[in-house]
């Protein structure tokens, strides 16, 4: 299964904001579409990732205002990213190495998508079952 076959049943959609955004602007935005990270593109360029691990490491645990800190002082630059046709195997191995819940989906320049981890995992499951599914039908013959 490749990084597509998630992207076409979860959708494209991607959620994100510009580095001068306000951290309390994309909290809001990520509470309202209750998602764990979001995107920080500039323009159509990718310049980062804003995890809720940023918010909590970067704004609560040092003690800075989420309404007067903007996006680009905290978000995570140059995040890892894959591509469609990279096998979901792959994406687990770097969210398992890098200690990641979320990887950008790219080609060439443009942004795709995005999967997390709770994505891929859906997907191995599914796999599982359908090849449990016809091992048994092939057993019940």
């Amino acid at each position: 299964m490749k990084v597509s076959d998630i992207l076409q049943k979860k959708g494209s959609y991607v959620f994100s904001v510009a580095s001068s955004s306000t951290v309390l602007e994309a909290l809001k935005i990520m509470s309202e579409k209750n998602i764990g990270a979001m995107l920080v593109m500039d323009g159509d360029k990718l310049t980062g990732i804003l995890s809720e691990r940023d918010y909590a490491r970067k704004i609560i645990l040092k003690g800075k205002a989420s309404h007067d800190t903007e996006v680009g002082e905290i978000m995570t630059k140059n995040p890892f990213t894959i591509e469609p046709e990279d096998k979901i195997e792959a994406c687990m191995s770097i969210m398992s190495d890098k200690h990641i819940r979320h990887l950008p989906v790219v080609k060439g320049d443009t942004v795709l998508g995005m999967i997390s981890i709770g994505d891929v995992v859906t997907a191995i499951i599914n796999s599982q079952k359908e090849i449990i599914d016809h091992l048994h039908s092939y057993i019940a013959q």
